[in-house]
């Protein structure tokens, strides 16, 4: 029975932390000109249209990366 406590528990924590990231996602996209930083590739088609942000997403993971780890090394104290 414990198996499905800790089972339960995981997925609410990431459904949640899902949601969260859908979110700020979400708000991202609301920002003006967000699809014209440099290193931005955009495909469009009929009726599509997909924009991949190559360099925002590097330095999006950098910063975290840094965060992460100063938050990491602040809790092991």
């Amino acid at each position: 029975m414990d198996n499905f406590a800790l089972i339960g528990r995981w997925m609410l924590i990431a459904g949640i932390t899902i949601a969260v990231m859908g979110g700020i996602i979400w708000l991202l996209s609301r920002i003006p000109g967000i699809n014209q930083i440099p290193g931005t590739i955009k495909i469009q088609g009929s009726g599509f249209t997909c924009i991949i942000p190559l360099l925002a997403s590097i330095v999006i993971s950098i910063v975290l990366t840094i965060l992460l780890n100063l938050i990491i090394r602040l809790m092991n104290r």
